[in-house]
């Protein structure tokens, strides 16, 4: 899952890395990492209109030596999900940042032995990976969470980029990526077989990446022989992306292709379910499709067999079976 969709809280938890720093007056907590940090707007913007922030204090500011920063995947969403490296990783950890529905996905027994836990609500990916940084600057272990796998839509590029800001390198920190699985693999897994051969994945939020730029990759991906993996299908103001994405694809592909649909995978309100193309567009306004929701088109090989969708690997050119 990713982690730009509605932001409806508009202030952070206190920052409390064992060292204090000067009162502000801003509506979101300041870092109290030993560092001063610079004024930001909130985080209460609505669905993808986050406000743009500057990365404050710099590898100057700090005095001691730095901890570990970990950046840990926790998969689908429910503890039997989470490889036990995971698991491992956050017991380890001092201080744990994540946003706010991801914390909560982890277990009690994880997050009562942390001496802190720092969450913002959504929209909040800068101002948290920042946070996660100057902990680790300040001397603390600390792992920065997300959904699925680190380096899927997720966390891992931004904290590089801004280690890279603050003059710190990756090697100061002991920076490492602990995988997760993403959505992709753990909601074909609920469909059957529908990824086994060539697939792509494409997300539909322009929030960092623009619409046109978006219809592009979808025309390309589509026009090839893919299975594609759809991420952030549908908010509030992301009816038209969803619609558009549903036209090119029929530009490209038959009606009756098989489409897999699975929302909340992993979770209480998980609910799968196996369509066509051409049913896609209207299930838009649907409670299945959201922004929990993957969604897997199948190419024009992949056929559904016993209420699972199946992509032939090529095996049936080759042997008999």
């Amino acid at each position: 899952m990713s982690t730009d969709t509605n932001a409806d809280a508009d202030d952070e938890s206190a920052s409390k890395c064992g060292a204090s720093t000067s009162d502000t007056d801003t509506e979101s907590s300041g870092s109290k990492c030993g560092a001063p940090s610079s004024e930001t707007s909130d985080d209460s913007s609505s669905d993808d209109d986050s406000n743009e922030q500057e990365v404050g204090a710099t590898i100057e500011d700090f005095d001691a030596e730095p901890g570990q920063l970990i950046a840990v995947g926790l998969g689908p969403g429910h503890p039997e999900g989470m490889t036990k490296r995971a698991k491992d990783a956050l017991l380890e950890a001092d201080h744990i940042v994540g946003y706010t529905t991801y914390i909560e996905l982890i277990p009690d027994e994880i997050t009562e032995q942390a001496d802190d836990i720092y969450d913002t609500p959504m929209c909040g990916e800068v101002s948290r990976t920042e946070e996660s940084i100057d902990r680790t600057l300040a001397g603390n272990d600390v792992a920065i969470v997300g959904s699925g796998d680190p380096n899927v839509y997720a966390l891992a590029g931004l904290a590089l980029e801004i280690l890279e800001s603050k003059g710190a390198t990756a090697s100061m920190v002991d920076f490492e990526v602990v995988p997760g699985v993403p959505a992709a693999q753990s909601c074909a897994a609920r469909l059957g077989a529908p990824l086994v051969n060539d697939t792509v994945s494409v997300s539909l939020s322009d929030h960092l990446v623009p619409m046109p730029e978006i219809e592009s990759r979808l025309h390309s991906v589509a026009s090839e022989n893919f299975t594609i993996t759809i991420y952030n299908p549908w908010s509030r103001k992301r009816r038209d992306n969803f619609e558009k994405c549903c036209e090119i694809l029929l530009t490209h592909r038959e009606p009756d292709t098989p489409v897999g649909i699975v929302h909340g995978a992993g979770r209480e309100d998980e609910q799968v379910m196996i369509t066509e193309l051409g049913e896609l567009e209207e299930l838009g306004e649907s409670e299945i499709i959201d922004m929990t929701t993957t969604i897997v088109v199948g190419t024009e090989d992949t056929y559904v067999w016993d209420d699972r969708m199946v992509t032939p690997r090529g095996y049936e050119t080759k042997y008999d079976y």
